[in-house]
């Protein structure tokens, strides 16, 4: 019987998305549709699938994976400073600050509330409980939508995640208080410790490891199931819950910078195979037939659903600072989503004696409730829009007849320029003619790094003294920036210097080399500098981030047609693309097409989902 359910449950995770495609069901969420079907095979209804050692094991994996890709999604340039001298109010990190703020609050107020009508007498534990969210079924629901890397997406995902951890934390702490092993509280800092110590452990073996790693090592996957299991390990012995501890593990393994396709392979295991179990069995484990037997349960559930629903409402109103009152209104109901954490916290109260059975059913229910009707009315309401759009942020150090022109024609697109100089003159000169001019006196490490100019996707370093961009460009890269160009223009190049920089990995522009190339182009092809130049058609390159088309052959791209694919790097080598290539995520695609149709193919393909 042991085998049969485990069975029934694999055979279950691979046909409800089959289903879900074949009868077109895209506003609810997998996540939920396996919380249902686990309810629907378990005791709530035909009782087919029996919980046991092994399945309770692999629910186990599924949401120690779960919470190790949920830490690997967070993006921690979003903790960086943006461009500009003020903060901004309106990032990310500050909204979800202030929204998971208010909803602590919230479920504060809502607890005292259900005390004092004599509904439920522990505060610190409804404050608990209310404030939760369901942090992999968020994860789930903003994977499915194609917003998770947008700072819409950011916005939600970062409040799920103090939604999780906060919680997780505060019931820590009560289960030690009220257990009488408060003393040992301090011990969940050795967690911390351990994962500051993993993180400075690996940084450098990391980048050894992606090099010697081959097919039947696969070290990168080796060392992320490592440092989930042992810090798992460690969170159980300090008393702390061990989701807490792959949580961590999530975000050590995040900031060691995978690869795209070490990423999409652990996600692969995890939504492919683990996380499937943990829903399922979420849904197996639940009685719905004994709520329904209790009266009192019943008459509980309404009044706790509201309390769900009420306490994370006001996440509405910071969301509507910068989002539509829509997609503010879809992203707040979102937050309603809880399940992950209000189990546990449950079995903790039942095993200090702290809740009643019908209490703890009835809050069982309700939280099912919420995670179902969460993610529908968030699929159902959000809608994209301009505020979605990321756009890259680019800085030009030296301002001249050659960068200002490229500065007006990129901020048409989608980039954010902001310029340097240190010419007093050139900046009266220019100062109107772009949208964001510094004139700095000296450019230094110092004073780069007080405007933020630092904090940038792309730097590129185009003074008319060549040394100077050297030393501008070994800066940027010293500080982070991912993209650096150098400009070199002096005819008797010092290759030993050029040499240097290509090491570092800065891009090298060079005008000569430019114009030669030109030239050779209109001699042997002249069609080539129509193309280059064309307003209305161009050549285009992109990187593959959006995981819905990671594995697929190139010609079954939607937008195919519309495009002409002539090269792909992958691994910095050169592909010769077929109609049967197959794309990975990383993959540089070139490309040419008219500007409207390479705007959607590009905007597409980078999307990071």
């Amino acid at each position: 019987m042991e085998q049969l359910s485990l069975l029934i449950v694999m055979v279950a995770a691979l046909i409800i998305p089959l289903v879900m495609a074949r009868f077109k069901i895209s506003s609810v969420p997998t996540a939920v549709a396996e919380i249902v079907t686990g309810i629907v095979l378990g005791k709530s209804l035909f009782n087919i699938v029996l919980p046991n050692a092994t399945l309770n094991m692999m629910s186990t994996m599924g949401v120690i994976m779960l919470m190790f890709l949920s830490g690997m999604e967070i993006n921690f340039d979003l903790f960086r400073k943006q461009p500009g001298a003020a903060p901004n109010l309106q990032s990310p990190v500050n909204l979800a600050g202030q929204a998971f703020g208010l909803v602590i609050a919230t479920a504060g107020i809502l607890g005292i509330i259900l005390n004092r009508i004599g509904l439920f007498s522990d505060i610190f534990l409804a404050t608990i409980l209310f404030s939760t969210v369901a942090l992999g079924v968020v994860i789930a629901t903003l994977k499915e939508k194609e917003i998770l890397g947008r700072p819409a997406g950011q916005t939600i995902l970062l409040t799920a995640v103090l939604g999780e951890v906060v919680p997780m934390l505060a019931l820590t702490i009560y289960a030690s208080i009220n257990g009488g092993n408060a003393g040992r509280l301090w011990l969940i800092v050795l967690l911390f410790l351990a994962a500051f110590f993993l993180l400075k452990r690996f940084k450098q073996p990391f980048i050894w490891f992606n090099k010697i790693s081959k097919a039947t090592t696969q070290l990168d996957i080796r060392l992320a199931f490592f440092l989930m299991f042992i810090l798992v390990t460690i969170a159980e012995q300090v008393g702390a819950e061990n989701i807490l501890g792959a949580f961590l593990a999530g975000m050590v393994m995040k900031l060691l910078e995978p690869t795209e396709n070490t990423q999409e392979k652990l996600t692969s295991i995890g939504y492919g195979f683990l996380i499937p179990f943990f829903f399922i069995m979420t849904g197996v484990r639940l009685n719905i037939k004994q709520l329904f037997a209790n009266p009192r349960a019943l008459a509980l559930i309404p009044i706790l659903v509201a309390c769900f629903i009420l306490a994370k409402l006001p996440t509405v109103l910071v969301f509507r600072r910068r989002f539509s009152p829509r997609n503010s209104f879809a992203g707040g109901f979102l937050t309603v989503t809880t399940i992950t954490l209000v189990l546990p916290a449950l079995q903790v109260a039942r095993n200090l004696h702290a809740i009643t059975s019908t209490q703890s059913d009835a809050f069982v229910l309700a939280a099912v409730i919420v995670c179902i009707i969460g993610p529908i009315v968030f699929n159902s309401v959000y809608k994209l829009d301009k505020s979605d759009l990321i756009k890259q942020r680019v800085v030009i150090l030296g301002a001249n007849t050659l960068t200002v022109p490229i500065a007006q024609q990129l901020s048409k697109n989608w980039y954010v320029i902001r310029m340097v100089t240190d010419n007093e003159e050139n900046y009266k000169t220019f100062n109107s003619e772009v949208n964001d001019l510094a004139y700095l006196p000296k450019i230094d490490e110092t004073t780069l790094d007080k405007g933020n100019f630092f904090d940038t996707d792309i730097l590129v370093a185009s003074f008319r003294n060549d040394r100077k961009n050297t030393r501008l460009a070994q800066l940027a890269k010293k500080r982070g920036v991912s993209r650096v160009i150098a400009s070199q223009q002096n005819p008797n190049v010092d290759h030993e210097r050029i040499d240097e920089l290509v090491a570092r990995g800065v891009e090298i522009f060079n005008a000569f080399n430019v114009e030669t190339s030109v030239l050779r182009s209109m001699i042997e092809s002249p069609s080539i500098i129509e193309l280059l130049s064309d307003t209305e058609a161009g050549l285009f390159e992109v990187v593959v981030r959006n995981q819905r088309y990671a594995g697929q052959e190139l010609h079954t791209l939607p937008f195919i047609d519309k495009i002409t694919v002539s090269r792909i790097y992958r691994n910095h080598k050169p592909i010769s693309p077929h109609g049967d290539t197959i794309i990975e995520l990383g993959d540089h695609i070139l490309f040419t097409g008219n500007h409207l149709d390479a705007e959607t193919a590009r905007n597409e393909l980078r999307r990071k989902n």
